[in-house]
């Protein structure tokens, strides 16, 4: 009897996930628990282990396609079974779409009296058959009215999927075009090589160098402004681009982006610490802590610490703005930003303010090798109620965070750097400064509570000296 293979369900708030990677193809023998995809969520990365033994028959869902939890992905036959009536993606024979459509799935294929309400199971309290659609397309489509009939579906059948409402609502609110033709053509160039994400490496003391720019495929296109002929002396001069094709873990992190931006009004505010003290102390102490902890002694546990504390003064930072209401959390959960090759992971450190900045050295050491070697755990990454991101890893001095919602702010610590500075009695000195920026939900708190929060960390960072212990 055939097994089937389906999307796991990798966490308590994770409702799909995106078929990044077949690592075995259709007509290879699967050993139990060899690894048989990988799937991305806006969670974490993971492999998918094979349940048993056999030969995968058929693969119902191809790479970067997202599918909800409990959609059937494979399936697989016992080595000694009759092969299967089911073609897998790709094979000679693919069943047609009408035949694709009439397999059982968890969620059916749209049909074309979609403007039907008795169609596609039963109608929930939105009006609309609860089988057809998942419920992340739900909730998007009641948050902005959107009335999922007149959305066209790309999915599996025709399946209306999350990239379809953001796209139909993008259509819905671009501006008109003008109807004058431009004065010139447009120039668009890619860079030589990608930026770096906006999530910087956890550790500033030794951190490898940031990893070259991924490669991604890339079409190149000649484009041409409206009313060239083909062959004229001004083809040249037409507009060309280059098409990337991003990668599932991109798209998932576009995806969160623009859902910050669209529900989180942010505000920005920005202290300078001069941190003269506890570079020293960690010039000073570096090498015993190290001896002693077995772990680098960095600035970002002693940023992590003092934020820990201040938003035990300053709750509503810690904070989550549900519906009508606020949602403060009584345990604080740092979220710390890793930057990968392709993709950016946010572990968690757990009641960050129980922990000495010694612990949370360890902590933060442990869960960083576990991001770059892709061991952490859906636990391991979820629960953030506040994000501290060191941004100054990679140099950056400056920078106006995106929250992750649902969370009400970010923290950055940028780069150190020395500066002259007016000091007691007007004289002038070189001091090592920084500057620490918070990204803030405007509906949960002000600029004032906020400002006050930054004032509380400030002080912390600038009580060290040299002979504090740790």
């Amino acid at each position: 009897m055939p097994v089937e293979i389906t999307m796991p369900k990798l966490g308590e708030s994770i409702v799909e996930g995106t078929v990044a990677r077949w690592l075995k193809q259709v007509g290879e023998a699967v050993e139990r628990y060899e690894p048989l995809l990988e799937v991305v969520t806006d969670k974490v990365n993971t492999e998918v282990p094979s349940p048993a033994a056999g030969i995968l028959e058929a693969i119902l869902v191809p790479e970067g396609e997202t599918v909800p939890v409990g959609t059937i992905l494979a399936r697989l036959r016992a080595p000694g079974e009759a092969p299967g009536s089911a073609p897998g993606v790709g094979e000679p024979g693919v069943a047609s779409g009408a035949e694709a459509d009439a397999r059982p799935t968890p969620l059916p294929a749209e049909d074309e009296a979609a403007g039907s309400g008795a169609a596609g199971g039963e109608a929930g309290p939105d009006g609309w058959p609860r089988g057809r659609y998942s419920p992340v397309v739900r909730r998007l489509a009641a948050e902005f009215g959107i009335d999922l009939r007149q959305v066209p579906g790309t999915g599996r059948g025709g399946r209306v999927t999350r990239e379809d409402v953001i796209a139909y609502l993008e259509r819905q609110t671009a501006p008109e075009a003008s109807p004058e033709p431009a004065a010139g053509p447009a120039r668009a160039a890619l860079p030589e090589a990608a930026a770096p994400e906006p999530a910087a490496l956890t550790e500033r003391a030794g951190s490898p160098e940031p990893a070259e720019p991924q490669a991604f495929e890339v079409s190149a296109a000649p484009g041409a402004r409206a009313g060239t002929p083909a062959g004229s002396e001004d083809e040249e001069a037409a507009v060309r681009v280059d098409r990337l094709k991003p990668s599932p873990v991109r798209k998932l992190i576009a995806q969160r982006m623009v859902q910050s931006r669209q529900e989180i009004p942010h505000a920005w505010t920005m202290v300078e610490v001069d941190v003269t003290g506890l570079v020293r102390l960690v010039e000073a102490e570096g090498a015993r802590f190290r001896e002693r902890e077995g772990v680098p002694l960095t600035y970002l546990p002693f940023v992590i610490e003092a934020a820990a504390r201040a938003l035990r003064k300053f709750p509503l930072l810690n904070a989550s703005w549900q519906g009508e209401e606020i949602l403060v959390h009584r345990q604080i959960h740092i979220g710390v930003p890793v930057a990968l090759e392709e993709s950016v992971i946010v572990p968690v450190i757990r009641d960050a303010d129980q922990q000495s900045v010694a612990g949370l050295a360890r902590t933060l050491r442990r869960l960083v090798e576990r991001a770059r070697s892709g061991q952490l755990t859906v636990p391991e990454v979820e629960g953030a109620t506040f994000t501290v991101n060191n941004t100054g890893a990679f140099g950056s001095i400056l920078s106006q965070p995106i929250i992750f919602p649902p969370q009400a702010g970010m923290l950055t610590l940028e780069a150190i750097v020395k500066r002259p500075v007016v000091v007691e009695g007007n004289a002038i000195a070189i001091r090592s400064m920084v500057n620490l920026c918070l990204s803030l939900d405007h509906r949960v708190v002000d600029g004032l509570y906020a400002g006050r929060f930054l004032q509380q960390v400030k002080a912390r960072l600038e009580s060290y000296t040299p002979e504090t212990p740790i």
